[in-house]
């Protein structure tokens, strides 16, 4: 991967702190990241001109470019951070339930779309696509090997968008929902 290619990213620093993190709240320290704005995109990669998140793409492989490009997959944890902030949001906009232009949900639009497609669904830092268009890998571990997938897909339910929701996929699972971002430390 050429260091044109990684210019391509857009990166968006998100401030650390003490996440509650899930439902039960337990108190987990974040640090200072930079995230890929988006996930993902075939054109961010020079691979085509498309702009919708790269999906179908295996754990290892989203682990191998994450590292080609500089860095990782987010924890579980950091995801849940960035999405929902300080303030804990319901969503990652905030605690208005999911709607068109928010977020890409089984019945709002029901495909995968460009990842710019959804502007009133950024955080309040500027990450697009938290919620809704695929779900996203983490570098979470789940039993079986597994990890821990975030976000939602544009075949998910609302419940899925919320910033606590978590789900979980087989390592080698190379689904059309699932796609993937990119934290690198500041």
């Amino acid at each position: 991967m050429t260091m044109d290619l990684v210019h391509r990213l857009a990166w968006v620093p998100v401030p650390g702190g003490v996440c509650l993190f899930g439902d039960r709240q337990k108190p987990v320290k974040v640090v200072d990241l930079e995230w890929t704005a988006t996930p993902v995109t075939p054109a961010q990669l020079g691979l085509a001109p498309d702009h919708r998140p790269l999906v179908g793409v295996a754990h290892a492989r989203a682990v191998r470019v994450a590292a080609d490009l500089g860095g990782r997959l987010p924890s579980s944890k950091e995801w849940e951070w960035a999405a929902s902030g300080p303030e804990r949001r319901r969503y990652p906009w905030g605690d208005e339930e999911p709607a068109e232009g928010r977020a890409n949900l089984r019945d709002l639009c029901g495909r995968l779309t460009p990842v710019s497609s959804h502007p009133r669904g950024r955080t309040p830092t500027g990450l697009w696509d938290m919620a809704g268009n695929c779900w996203e890998w983490t570098a979470s571990k789940t039993i079986g090997n597994g990890f821990v997938i975030r976000g939602g897909s544009y075949n998910s339910l609302p419940l899925y968008a919320r910033c606590t929701f978590l789900n979980a996929a087989p390592a080698e699972s190379a689904s059309p929902g699932i796609g993937f971002r990119v934290v690198r430390t500041t």
